[in-house]
Order: C-alpha cells, then sequence, then structure tokens
C-alpha cells in the first residue's frame, strides 16, 4: 500500500500574487504530487501551501519549492504580522495514510540535510523531527524571528541542524527555515442548538486541553486563583492536543465550538465528540451535527465509523464506504452542507484509475473478458472468483453478527467478517495485478533486440516480467487458501440458514486457488531460472492438495447440516 505524506509550506510572501502562483506551482513539475491548496493571507503576507504524494516525491518538490522561494524572497525587505525567520518559515511533513511520524520525521531529517548543504539555507527541525528537547517546540526555534538571526546562529547552543551557521549574503536573502514533523491538524466545528456564545464557552473549556481559569468557589464571577508566579491557574480539560473555543456563527444562526485536533491518535474527533455531545446536555443544550473545515485523513472518518458500529453492537467488517457513511450520519456532518467523502478525504483526492477493471460494472467486466482482447484472462478470473468467496464467507460472517439471539456473539462474528473483507479486499487488488503482469510481458517482448546489448537488456526484462506473472498468481493461490478459514469457521459456527453460502464461498476459494496455478505453471514454461521453477510448482501444487481437501471437508459439513 502506498505511503502517503503531506507536507504544508509556508513561504514569506502573501501579497505578490505572481510570485505566489510561481513558487507554489513548481511542485506540479514531480509526478505523483498533488497540489490541494494554496492560501494567501495579505496582512500576514504569508502563504499556506498544501501538497501531497509519496515521501521521496513529496521532498522532492519541497526542496523544488524552497528553493524558488529562496530565489524570488528577500528576506531583509519583507514585513508582516505573523512570525518568520525566511522566505519557507517552516515545511511541516504530516503522515497522512500507511506511514509513521517517526518515519515522516526521517524523511525531514533527508530534505533538512539537501536543503543545508545544496541550497545553504540554515535548517532547525522542530515538533517530531527535533534533534534536541528544547526544539520541539517551533517558538523557541523561531524566537528572535529574522531580524535576530544573524546572532542567533552563531550562538553555539543554536547552532542549525543542517546548513551554514554564518549571517552571509546568502542567509541574509533566504532567512532560515524550520523543518517538522508533525500529526496531522484537524480543524472541526460542533453545532449546538443554541445561539449563546458564552454557553459554547462552557463547553469548550470543559473539552480542551487549557480548559478554563479557576476561580474561587468554581463560580464565573468568583475571584481569579493565581499561583506562586503571579500567573491564573487552570482546570484542565477532558482531551490533550485540542484547542477550542465557542463562537456565534451570523450564517447559520447558531453557535458552534470550533476545535482544533492536533493530535488524532492521543485525541480521536469521535471521542471529542462525544464528549462534547456530553456536556452540552448537562447544560440543557443538544449537538445538533458537525462540520470539518478543509481536508481530512481517511483515518479520521473511518475510526469514527468503527466506534460508532462498536457501540452499536455491530460488525465492523464491511466496506469502507459503509463504514464512512456511518460516520457522516452520526457526526451529522452534513447537517450545513452536505458532505462528499471524494472531496473532503485526501486520499480519495489523491486516487488514480489504476485498477480499471475492479472498478467496472459487473456486464463491463464480463464484455470486456469476453471480447478479443487476451485479459483480463484465467488468472485475473481466478482472483475474482476468490474475491467473491471472501465475500460470501464476510455475508455470512455478518449475518451471524446480527442474528437474534446470538446478541452475546456479535464481536466474534465481526473479527471474522474484518478478516474475510481483507482476504476480500486483497483478491480484488490482484485482479487487476494478474492483467497488469501480463502486460509487462507483452511490453518486455516489444523492445528493440538490434544489438547485443539491446537483447541482453529486453531478455532481463522478459525474465522479469516472467517472473512477476508467476508470483502474482502464486499470491492469488495463497491468499484465497487463506481465505478458506472464514469459510470453515462460517460453516462450523455460523448462522445455519446461511451454512451454504459459506460452502459456495469455498467452492470460489477452490476455483481460484486451482485457476491461478494453471496460471502459475504456463508462466513458469518460459522461465530461465529452474531451481526457482522447481520450488514454486512444489508450493502450488501443496497448496492446490490442501485446498481440495479442505473444500471436500467443508462441503461435508455442509450437507451433514442442511
Amino acid at each position: 500500500m502506498k505511503q502517503i505524506i503531506e507536507c504544508v509550506p509556508n513561504i514569506s510572501e502573501g501579497r505578490d500574487a505572481e510570485k505566489i502562483k510561481i513558487i507554489s506551482s513548481v511542485v506540479e513539475n514531480i509526478n505523483g504530487v498533488s497540489l490541494l491548496n494554496v492560501d494567501p493571507g495579505e496582512a500576514t503576507n504569508r502563504t499556506v501551501i498544501t501538497f501531497v504524494g509519496e515521501p521521496q516525491n513529496v521532498i522532492d518538490a519541497a526542496f523544488l519549492l524552497i528553493k524558488k522561494a529562496q530565489e524570488l524572497i528577500d528576506m531583509s525587505k519583507h514585513s508582516g504580522e505573523h512570525p518568520r525567520m525566511g522566505a519557507t518559515d517552516v515545511c511541516p511533513l504530516v503522515p497522512i495514510s500507511n506511514i509513521t511520524l517517526k518515519e515522516c520525521a526521517e524523511w525531514a531529517h533527508k530534505l533538512g540535510d539537501r536543503v543545508g548543504k545544496e541550497l545553504n539555507i540554515p535548517i532547525y527541525h522542530y515538533e517530531a523531527a527535533a534533534k534536541e528537547e528544547k526544539r520541539k517546540n517551533l517558538a523557541n526555534c523561531r524566537k528572535g524571528e529574522y531580524e535576530g538571526l544573524a546572532k542567533k546562529i552563531i550562538d553555539p547552543k543554536w547552532k542549525p541542524d543542517y546548513g551554514p551557521n554564518k549571517f552571509n549574503e546568502s542567509v541574509k536573502k533566504s532567512g532560515a527555515t524550520a523543518i517538522a514533523a508533525r500529526d496531522f491538524l484537524v480543524a472541526y466545528n460542533v453545532n449546538l442548538n443554541t445561539t449563546s456564545t458564552r454557553r459554547a464557552n462552557a463547553v469548550a473549556f470543559d473539552i480542551r486541553e487549557a480548559g478554563r481559569i479557576k476561580r474561587e468557589g468554581g463560580k464565573i464571577s468568583g475571584k481569579i486563583i493565581k499561583g506562586k508566579d503571579g500567573e491564573p491557574l487552570r482546570e484542565p480539560g477532558l482531551f490533550k492536543s485540542v484547542k477550542g473555543i465557542g463562537w456565534f456563527i451570523k450564517e447559520y444562526g447558531i453557535a458552534q465550538i470550533s476545535y482544533n485536533l492536533t493530535d488524532i491518535n492521543t485525541s480521536p474527533l469521535h471521542e471529542v465528540f462525544e464528549k462534547t455531545c456530553e456536556r452540552a446536555e448537562k447544560r440543557g443544550m443538544r449537538v445538533t451535527g458537525s462540520e470539518l473545515v478543509g481536508l481530512i485523513p481517511k483515518k479520521v472518518l473511518t475510526d469514527a465509523g468503527k466506534y460508532f458500529l462498536r457501540k452499536q453492537h455491530r460488525s465492523i467488517g464491511i466496506s469502507e464506504n459503509e463504514i464512512i457513511k456511518i460516520a457522516i450520519k452520526t457526526l451529522g456532518l452534513d447537517e450545513l452542507s452536505p458532505f462528499n467523502p471524494k472531496e473532503r478525504v485526501i486520499e480519495y483526492m489523491l486516487e488514480d484509475n489504476n485498477n480499471p477493471l475492479i472498478n467496472m460494472k459487473l456486464s463491463e467486466f464480463a464484455n470486456e473478458t469476453s471480447s478479443e482482447s487476451p485479459a483480463p484472462g484465467g488468472g485475473s478470473i481466478s482472483a475474482y472468483c476468490g474475491a467473491l468467496g471472501a465475500a460470501l464467507a464476510t455475508m455470512v460472517a455478518n449475518l451471524s453478527a446480527h442474528k437474534r439471539g446470538w446478541d452475546d456473539r456479535w464481536e466474534e462474528f465481526s473479527d471474522w467478517a474484518e478478516k474475510g473483507l481483507q482476504y476480500q479486499n486483497q483478491l480484488l487488488e490482484l485482479v487487476d495485478e494478474d492483467t497488469k503482469a501480463f502486460t509487462k510481458i507483452m511490453n518486455a517482448f516489444q523492445l528493440p533486440k538490434e544489438t547485443d546489448t539491446e537483447k541482453e537488456k529486453r531478455n532481463k526484462a522478459i525474465q522479469e516480467a516472467t517472473k512477476y506473472a508467476i508470483l502474482t498468481p502464486f499470491e492469488v493461490m495463497k491468499t484465497a487458501y487463506n481465505s478458506m478459514e472464514v469459510m470453515k469457521a462460517m460453516i462450523e459456527h455460523g448462522n445455519p440458514n446461511s451454512i451454504t453460502d459459506a460452502a459456495v464461498g469455498a467452492l470460489c476459494a477452490r476455483t481460484a486457488i486451482i485457476g491461478a496455478f494453471l496460471n502459475v505453471k504456463i508462466n513458469c514454461g518460459d522461465y530461465e531460472d529452474k531451481i526457482f521453477v522447481k520450488e514454486i510448482l512444489t508450493k502450488g501444487e501443496k497448496l492446490v492438495n490442501k485446498a481440495n481437501k479442505t473444500e471436500e471437508e467443508l462441503i461435508k459439513i455442509t450437507n451433514s447440516k442442511i
């Protein structure tokens, strides 16, 4: 699965539209990077740019952006309301999909090293990328701003992590850049059935990390309680990494609580929503819905959907679309305006049509298969049979989880449904993967073969493509066989009214295994590494024998129960 990160550089230019366009658009020179948003601010003289993609592509794009900002922005002439110290002031990397914060920090260091060496810009790493505790806080790294940079970078305590530690002519123009790895910030508003900002604030103070100022008697009119340092003491709120305030939205005629969730792993959105509902109700109010601002990672909605399904004692082994639909309805994200996940979820915005077969209608897929085109062929059809088998077993698990009288077993069957869905999705991916494997072989055969070098290159490409065309259907075999554990569990323990559906799933799995093995064998004929061929054929024969035995056993059990 692809790793996806978001990069949100802030450049010190918010007034010159042409410069902003030139700087932001350079990221589109890198394949696989999507520029999602450019948000200039005139008063701050600062622009926030957002783009996403796979890590290496994003790092390459970020480097180009920092380089172009260095060329076009002269910090010695810059002024603005927002704190800043460089042409590219900050450049945080944010994990979006299938990547950890720690891995993002490693990429941040790679970017910092490259920018420091090649562009001679002083680099400070902050938050999760910080190399020492005092640098975790951006405010510390940026203290003194651009005007204090000349003294700061020669101070041994504040030597840049990368790049020069002298205020030369180049640094005078570019300033310094702070590069980070940080979690995604979710801007989230909760709607209340009140017009009172004060009432909304009361709930916000319950929830947010900063809480509220302590007062004598615990009353809002009570005298502020101060600490030994003379500063007001605070009663912390329920959630860390959450900022919140109440306000009145004239456009909607209601009060909202506006939250910033700066760590969705520490304080998940759905938990903040739940507690907000609880605290609002205690004050005689009701949450009527909520609103997400900007783009969000898919995880925010899938985690929420699974959370609410579990609360209902419902299976979570259902499609991603259905899980997200539950989240949208429960959170009331479509109360004020339609909420379309395809336009609001970062991963969906990055989707390309790399899987044309599984995105077809059933009739289209059948017609494509029956056409004179050699693909999709037996390999893809085998994978699809396996996917249908896993889908049937998952259906039985979901029916079992929802069966009347089995309420105490919903979690057991939910676990099986989730496992079955994973097999189903893996096999669906392999439907297109098998066709891609065939295409790789065809492309390799079309390479030029005029010279000895070309012949050698062509033969190597053919062999690599052939090996891939062997391993892909073998992966279908393994996945389809593993999925039979779900059919077995459902035939033995699942809803007795659906036992034959699980049995048909087992028939599909066996078909997928035998069909895929035929593809393995025919492609092995053209592969030159005979040791590898012998090993893979031996493994394949064992899988076929085990599948036949398992299918025979499951059909026998099924017949004994009907």
